[in-house]
């Protein structure tokens, strides 16, 4: 099963090596891993997607929480929680038809066209993983230049908070 799991870590060299090493020493795969200081300095959240059993999730959380870097985690996909992920997929559009198809699959899924060359957009779209995939899906007939995605972020819904 697929979980996300975000940390409050502390904001030092070193520390997201630690916990990539952490999963690499036991044969864990990160699906997912964005990193960003959060509104105290001395703070960064880390949002880390992998999959497993829930014995394994558990591992995993136990040894994340021995960390002397990792301040405060939480599972997310324990609760209600919203999670969001940004795409920017460079296409190459060599006709008209191409022009318009790939103008109706952005608005479809509420992507904006963020650069227009002659022969190519750049199309920017947010929203779940499942949502990415399905745009991309979509454009199976237009050729694919580049693609780069975020990873996942994820909030809890309602009152919950992941702080100090």
């Amino acid at each position: 099963m697929r979980h996300i799991i975000s940390i409050l870590i502390e904001n030092e060299a070193g520390a997201l090596s630690r916990v990539a090493g952490l999963f690499s020493a036991r044969g864990y795969n990160i699906e997912s891993l964005t990193v960003a200081p959060t509104n105290d300095p001395s703070l960064s959240r880390m949002t880390l997607v992998t999959s497993g059993t829930d014995e394994i999730i558990e591992q995993i959380t136990k040894q994340l929480n021995k960390l002397i870097d990792v301040v405060k985690l939480q599972d997310m996909t324990e609760g209600v929680h919203m999670e969001r992920e940004m795409m920017l997929v460079k296409v190459r559009v060599a006709n008209h038809q191409e022009r318009e198809d790939v103008k109706r699959f952005s608005d479809i899924f509420r992507g904006r066209v963020i650069d227009v060359s002659e022969e190519t957009y750049t199309i920017e779209v947010t929203g779940s993983t499942s949502k990415l995939d399905a745009f991309i899906k979509n454009l199976s007939k237009i050729q694919v230049l580049e693609l780069v995605r975020s990873g996942v972020i994820g909030i809890a819904r309602g009152e919950k908070i992941l702080s100090l």
